[in-house]
């Protein structure tokens, strides 16, 4: 039903929409209007009034009906239940209290459900339930009784009731007596929601409410009506009607936002689905609170949420926040995947923070995409900022990351190079950037020798060694240092450079020299020995003129030079030459610490014997005792080898003597189903007939081959015979 019918007590009825506008009115009678039903299609309407003119209905106050049981009451205190097409009455309800009016309290009745009745008089609540009754119980009784399954006292005087689940909204009027309660409070009529129990109730809510002359009315002049599946309630009063309507998710929503709580507010919003307009009108309202709040970075973090998609919202509160000053706040929160506002937004906020924060302006140029502003226009702007202050690195960095990102890679090299950048060799590597750097090989070493060496020699197809070695020549000690590295990988692929090298090594490396030069099979020894010999060189001149056959001055120079009588015995003992060891020895023989030297170290390649010949008597010698007494110790340690070699020796000979023996004389395994023909001679060598020279070629073989070869006498005769 879409409209409200209202009777008066001048016998007017009125039919009301629902704002309460008056589309139809019908005068009934001149007396009051009683009671009026409405049809469930709302087509038609029952009205009668106190002088007993009725439009279809009764002249009792009807309750309407449920499942065909018509439910009415009268003035003297009967309920009575009836079936429609029997017309049983199927039960009698007594008014509890009688003294009271039934003009001045007038009964209240709904339906809950098909079954159920509730009962409302003066002070007292009846819930009554019609049931079916068993079919052997029948007899002459109606088909249905009624059982009171609740009933309870109130202390107030009913005006009206109405089912709300399994609960009752319950209008009442505050009983006179109730001398402890001020007279304003009895005299507004109240809306109480209560639970039944099987013998009293429990308050769950209660409202006062406020009508026009509440002060001069009285329980009969309110009526509580309620709709039917729309959960709604109309309060009537002589002057007013009140809806009313159980609280749903948009009133605890309301009631939130009325106490500032745009937090829980927001988050019902969000759980109940409200639509998005409701949502941005709590998001909005939050976000206005925390900006008056000071709580700009809460109230930007809250924008993602609540703005959403809606560019026009966005680019409104960041015009907000720039009016107060608070770009910064918002920019960690702009929208910047897939969702984006205009160019012009985001260059607001990088010049913001051009102007007061470098490091912020920075964070966001890594931060953001792009594809979010005008590159050029960033690029020009950082520039006027370096005209003031040429040496900022954070802005050369950013800078530098913009023309990255306009591809302009050689302008960003240049600034990382300047900058000694730590990503500068992931920016060559990555943008394959070799050719631009073929004139900057002397900044990227003076940067980092390691990263700068690896990466030529790990791309020489794209920088050749011969151009890094004509950038380098003015830097000798990058220059070897490059070489190097190039040498430790490959020692043929810089041979024309290992002449030069030679220098580079003596002049930043010598440590590595003579390391070099033994490895290098392309140096040139004569220019190398000329090199040492001017640097006094000792170990490096040895080894070269060791190496060009030189080896009795090679010898001399240890002795002389180095006096290393260990290095000498060393060095003799690489080159195993006997006139070397005469050297060593004649040149040792007038000094006792390299006799010493000798006497511990010679015994395994020279007879020491040699040596102690020709030590002068009466020389005195340092440790001589300890040096014969280690020689003897090698002699016999020579002795106790040798003889266990030879135990080895005897041991493994009569092994495998032994094992051939085994094998001798293991049987041999014969094919009995094959026939062998054997040949057997006077001297007693046997052939199978099938090895000796075929008939054919030798006709009559008669004479032993083994001994034939050997010229000695032909054999007797020759037996044949089977296995």
């Amino acid at each position: 039903c879409t409209f409200l019918a209202l009777g008066t007590h001048f016998g007017k009825v009125f039919l009301l929409d629902i704002q309460g506008n008056v589309t139809q009115k019908f005068e009934i009678s001149p007396v009051r209007i009683n009671q009026i039903s409405l049809d469930e299609s709302g087509e038609h309407v029952g009205i009668c009034s106190e002088d007993g003119k009725v439009r279809a209905s009764s002249l009792l106050r009807t309750g309407g009906h449920k499942g065909g049981l018509p439910v009415k009451a009268s003035d003297t205190g009967l309920f009575c239940c009836c079936i429609i097409h029997t017309k049983q009455r199927i039960t009698n309800v007594l008014r509890d209290n009688v003294s009271l009016r039934p003009d001045m309290y007038p009964c209240s009745l709904c339906w809950k459900d098909n079954s159920t009745l509730i009962i409302g008089w003066g002070s007292s609540v009846k819930i009554c339930a019609v049931k079916e009754r068993d079919h052997a119980e029948m007899r002459d009784l109606p088909s249905r009784y009624v059982e009171i399954v609740s009933a309870f006292e109130t202390e107030f005087f009913i005006s009206g009731l109405a089912p709300l689940a399994d609960q009752l909204v319950n209008l009442y009027f505050v009983k006179e007596n109730s001398d402890h309660m001020e007279e304003e409070f009895r005299a507004r009529p109240r809306l109480d929601i209560i639970q039944p129990l099987p013998e009293g109730f429990e308050e769950i809510s209660s409202d006062a409410l406020t009508v026009r002359n509440f002060q001069e009315n009285e329980c009969r002049d309110y009526r509580l009506e309620h709709s039917v599946g729309e959960s709604l309630f109309y309060i009537i009063s002589p002057k007013d009607i009140v809806v009313a309507k159980e609280r749903d998710q948009d009133d605890h929503i309301d009631w939130l936002l009325d106490k500032k709580k745009y937090e829980e507010a927001l988050m019902a919003a969000e759980i109940s689905f409200k639509n998005v307009k409701r949502h941005e009108k709590i998001g909005m309202a939050y976000i206005n609170h925390l900006v008056e709040k000071g709580d700009y970075d809460t109230a930007a973090r809250k924008c993602q949420k609540v703005l959403g998609k809606n560019m026009e919202l966005w680019e409104n509160e960041v015009y907000r926040f720039k009016t107060i000053g608070q770009l910064k706040a918002i920019s960690q929160y702009l929208p910047r995947g897939d969702l984006r506002l205009r160019p012009a937004i985001y260059e607001m906020i990088l010049n913001e923070f051009l102007k007061t924060d470098y490091e912020g302006f920075a964070t966001l140029i890594r931060e953001w995409p792009g594809e979010l502003y005008n590159n050029m226009t960033i690029v020009q702007a950082v520039a006027d900022h370096l005209k003031k202050d040429p040496t900022n690195s954070t802005l050369l960095t950013t800078l530098a990351e913009l023309y990255t990102y306009d591809q302009r890679y050689d302008r960003a090299l240049e600034i990382y190079l300047r900058l000694r950048h730590k990503d500068v060799y992931q920016l060559i590597h990555k943008h394959n950037l070799f050719s631009s750097i073929e004139d900057k090989i002397v900044l990227l070493m003076d940067f980092d020798k390691e990263k700068a060496v690896d990466m030529l020699l790990d791309n020489e197809d794209k920088i050749s060694t011969d151009r890094v070695v004509e950038e380098l020549r003015d830097r000798p000690e990058l220059l070897h240092i490059y070489l190097h590295k190039l040498f430790k990988r490959d020692h043929h692929k810089g041979r024309r450079y290992h002449e030069r090298q030679i220098g580079l090594y003596a002049e930043y490396d010598r440590p590595n020299l003579l390391p070099f030069l033994r490895d290098s099979i392309h140096c040139p020894l004569e220019k190398a020995l000329e090199i040492c010999q001017e640097r006094n060189f000792v170990e490096e001149t040895v080894f070269l003129l060791s190496r060009m056959g030189n080896c009795r001055r090679a010898l001399q120079m240890i002795m002389e030079e180095l006096e290393d009588v260990d290095k000498a015995i060393e060095f003799a003992k690489e080159q195993d030459d006997a006139e070397l060891w005469e050297d060593l020895i004649s040149y040792s023989i007038d000094k006792p610490p390299f006799i010493t030297g000798l006497l511990n170290n010679i015994g395994t390649h020279v007879d020491p014997i040699l040596l102690i010949h020709r030590i002068k008597e009466g020389m005195e010698i340092p440790n001589l005792r300890d040096s014969l007494v280690k020689i003897l110790h090698d002699y016999n340690l020579q002795i106790l080898l040798r003889e266990g070699c030879k135990k080895i020796l005897v041991a493994d000979s009569l092994s495998l003597l032994q094992k051939m023996h085994r094998t001798q004389m293991r049987g041999v395994r014969i094919d009995l189903n094959r026939n062998f023909s054997v040949a057997v001679f006077h001297c007693r060598h046997m052939f199978h007939k099938e090895c000796l020279p075929s008939p054919g070629t030798i006709p009559g073989v008669q004479f032993c081959n083994i001994c034939s070869a050997k010229r000695r006498g032909p054999g007797s005769g020759i037996l044949e015979m089977k296995k």
